[in-house]
């Protein structure tokens, strides 16, 4: 019966669908999202139809490059954890030399279009976020549980990089989005970390739920993190971004989400972390929503 279930991919899913697999689409789609708040957010209804385009196109590219190579660098990890032992790689349904050939071909078009047809400091941004993933973080999997600090660097890069197509420099104000991205990561990440704890032991990822056995390490930093998102969630208002509305969007949405995290860290089970994971996932948008309408209407 596993033999059966097992094979149907490799005679029914399409090589393109695999391809597509290696970008990792849903962290794309979250990757353009925020992006496009940061351009919007810089651009102060200024919108430039084209430069938006070529911004999110070329970051689409760096960002599913990124990803093809991340496969491809742990394609054998991949293989030893059940959440990730049917991806395309370790499933053998695409070759290495084509999911390294995808991956690199798209973060030198992506850079390539930023470069050209935003701006370079954009596309120097990304590529140092893309250089963060791939060689510090991707190694330190294996190495240390900072890894996640590092790989939050990576992930709060692209606000920033929407703030420099839209103004071609970075300020005070790109450092506070860049921060609300990189605390917003922490109690996200450490929410899937304790669902697939056992996959990520598994891999050899030294991750800092890995031989926490009790979860109290755990647990603190998602208190602590998320405590520091909710500071961050607050600077917009001080540097000027936006006005009380937001700032009560922002504190009723931080309270919601710190209610979340205190629940999984007193009983912390795989529901309570999912709940938490989804919880991140709501709280995101939302507050780039808030904060948006608070910089357009004075909020």
């Amino acid at each position: 019966m596993n033999a059966r279930v097992e094979a149907v991919p490799h005679v029914s899913r399409p090589k393109v669908v695999d391809i597509s697999v290696l970008t990792k689409p849903g962290i794309m789609v979250m990757v353009l999202v925020v992006a496009s708040a940061g351009y919007w957010l810089a651009s102060a209804g200024q919108v430039n139809g084209q430069i938006l385009g070529w911004l999110l196109a070329g970051t689409a590219l760096m960002s599913g490059g990124a990803a093809a190579l991340n496969m491809w660098l742990e394609r054998e990890p991949d293989a030893l954890m059940r959440r990730t032992e049917n991806r395309p790689l370790p499933a053998g349904r695409l070759s290495p030399i084509t999911a390294a050939g995808v991956g690199f071909s798209m973060v030198v078009t992506g850079a390539a279009v930023l470069s050209f047809l935003v701006n370079p400091l954009t596309a120097g941004l990304g590529v140092l976020s893309a250089g963060v993933y791939l060689f510090a973080y991707t190694p330190l999997k294996k190495i240390s549980s900072t890894n996640t600090l590092v790989g939050a660097v990576t992930g709060a890069m692209p606000p920033v990089m929407g703030w420099a197509a839209a103004r071609g420099s970075i300020g005070i104000e790109a450092a506070v989005l860049f921060l609300v991205l990189f605390f917003w990561q922490m109690p996200h990440f450490l929410a899937i970390a304790w669902m697939y704890r056992e996959d990520y032991e598994r891999a050899g990822f030294r991750m800092l739920v890995v031989g926490d056995v009790d979860g109290m390490s755990t647990a603190h930093q998602v208190i602590v993190q998320t405590s520091a998102l909710v500071l961050a969630s607050v600077a917009p208002v001080v540097v000027g971004m936006a006005g009380a509305g937001y700032l009560a969007a922002a504190l009723a949405l931080g309270a919601g989400f710190l209610i979340l995290g205190i629940r999984f860290a007193l009983g912390r089970t795989r529901g309570r972390a999912r709940v938490l994971f989804f919880g991140s996932i709501v709280y995101l948008p939302a507050l780039l929503g808030a904060l948006l309408l608070g910089a357009t209407y004075g909020g």
